[in-house]
Order: structure tokens, then C-alpha cells, then sequence
């Protein structure tokens, strides 16, 4: 199929995007890589009379270590993530997520900022950006405000993105001490994970504090884990500690059977995540 006819303006400034969202409503959508956006087009699951393209604003694009944490521009390619000095100094969790989203040819277009706009309960990215912490950064006409990662997904592809906002950038702390480690089951290398599991967690020693399992697949939008996480609170990574994690999932999460997978299959495929993920956290500090 082919998408249904639209107007296209490529933006020359953040003004320009600003004005024309606000002329022309949810009429109109961005493009940034596209790899979302272009499929639904093409199926006319979305049929926008305006299409923004947003890829020639380069003040969107880059990675930066300031104030005390790494700010990564809403335009900035996944590949360019994946091959980050700083991301992988800084962040782990995002380089160690990189390879499980689609493929590199995927990945060469993709963008930061797109993911995390268009909230896909499946993606890798918006639990990594829960799990770490991440502030997710909105501008308007209005001004610039930021947004917590665990409030900006609101539910199924809904987000705190306010009528004519832009997502242009995403800012994650740095902390001394923190450990990461993630991990999906799919039925091929690079579809949609069934579930996944990204985890953030300080260790001192090999006790661990503030853990952080969320896991993406399971539900509307991205599902931090707090009982497991403090079932683990103040414990080494242990046999008795991992089966006390796994205990308090039931409580945690109340997965949506899909084609893939029905509740139940969810839920042991959940603890079967937290085993090797927590295990994962372990080895990095032996």
C-alpha cells in the first residue's frame, strides 16, 4: 500500500515546527528517522494532512556529558549510541540495549527521540530511560520544561507530550557505583521482544541498593518492578535473594497476553528474565 496524500514541509528552525503545530494540529506529524511513522503511513494507519520533517535541525542531534549527567539529543541515530565513548563510559544500559533494537539498517535511521516519543510498550528504549532515571526534555512555543521518564508514559502510546511539544532530548544521571543489564526474548533476533527486562541497580561490594527492574512487553507502557526491587534491597545477588525477586513479580506485574504469549506464558517468562538479568548484574562485580 501507499500512504494517502500529504503536504510536506522540511522545518528550517524549532519556531518554524512550533508554528506549524500550532496552525495545523494533530493534522500534522513529525519525521525524524521515520521507522515507525513510515510503515503506519504506508498501511493508512495514520493519514496526517502535514508531514514536519524535523532531520534538518542538527541542534536535535548530539551527545554531550554536562552537568553531572549525559544529555542525548532527541535526533541522534541508535547507531551512533551504540558506537558512543561517552554512552558506553557513562551508560551502559543504552549501549547494552542497542543490538537487541531491530536491526542495523534500523538502526542507522532511527532516533532517540523518536522512540521514546512514539511509546511502544515493546521497545527497549523507554524502559531503559525508567530504569535509568532519565529526564525526558519537551519544548513548545511555551518554553522548555522536563519531564521524569516514569510519568512521561502515560499508557498504551500515550505519553505527557502536551499538544504542540517536541521531545528534543533525553537527560540521564550519572551516579557513582550503579551496575546495569538487560535482557529480551523474542522469536527472532530483532522483532518486537514478547518481554524484555532492563535493570539499574547500585552495588556496594556485591550488596545491591536502589534496584530498578522494568520491564517492557508486559503491559501498556513500561512496568518498574518495586516489589521485586525491594526484595533485593540491601542483599547480595544470591540464589535466595533471585527466587525472593521472582516471588514478588506476581505482585508486580499483570502482563497482557498478546499473539506472542498468553498472560500466564508472561508471567513465567518474566521470571526466567529476572534470573538472568539479576545474574548479569552479579558477574560484573565478581
Amino acid at each position: 500500500m501507499k500512504p494517502a496524500p500529504f503536504a510536506y514541509v522540511r522545518a528550517a528552525s524549532l519556531d518554524q515546527v512550533f508554528d506549524l503545530l500550532a496552525r495545523h494540529g494533530d493534522e500534522a506529524r513529525l519525521l525524524a528517522g521515520g521507522q515507525s511513522l513510515v510503515p503506519t503511513l504506508n498501511l493508512r494507519l495514520s493519514a496526517p494532512a502535514l508531514l514536519i520533517d524535523i532531520n534538518g535541525l542538527d541542534e536535535l542531534a548530539g551527545i554531550a556529558v554536562e552537568n553531572g549527567g549525559l544529555r542525548i539529543g532527541a535526533l541522534t541515530r541508535q547507531r551512533m549510541v551504540e558506537g558512543s565513548d561517552e554512552v558506553a563510559r557513562h551508560c551502559p544500559l543504552l549501549k547494552m540495549a542497542m543490538p537487541y533494537i531491530a536491526h542495523p539498517a534500523i538502526r542507522n535511521r532511527g532516533t532517540i527521540g523518536g522512540s521514546i516519543a512514539f511509546a511502544d510498550p515493546a521497545a527497549e528504549l523507554p524502559a531503559c530511560a525508567v530504569a535509568l532515571g532519565a529526564q525526558i526534555e519537551l519544548q513548545g512555543a511555551g518554553g522548555l520544561r522536563r519531564v521524569e521518564a516514569a510519568q512521561f508514559f502515560r499508557g498504551l502510546y500515550e505519553t505527557d507530550l502536551h499538544p504542540g511539544e517536541v521531545v528534543t532530548a533525553v537527560r540521564i544521571p550519572t551516579g557513582e557505583g550503579y551496575r546495569s543489564a538487560i535482557a529480551e526474548l523474542a522469536r527472532r533476533h530483532g522483532d518486537y521482544a514478547m518481554i524484555g527486562l532492563a535493570a539499574h541497580a547500585r552495588l556496594d561490594g556485591r550488596t545491591l541498593a536502589d534496584a530498578r527492574l522494568v520491564f517492557f512487553g508486559v503491559g501498556a507502557k513500561p512496568v518498574r518492578a518495586h516489589g521485586a526491587g525491594v526484595a533485593l534491597e540491601g542483599r547480595a545477588v544470591d540464589d535466595s535473594s533471585i527466587a525472593a525477586a521472582k516471588a514478588a513479580l506476581a505482585g508486580d506485574l499483570e502482563p497482557i497476553g498478546d499473539l506472542h504469549a498468553s498472560a500466564a506464558t508472561k508471567l513465567h517468562l518474566a521470571s526466567v528474565l529476572t534470573g538472568r538479568v539479576l545474574r548479569q548484574l552479579a558477574a560484573e562485580v565478581r
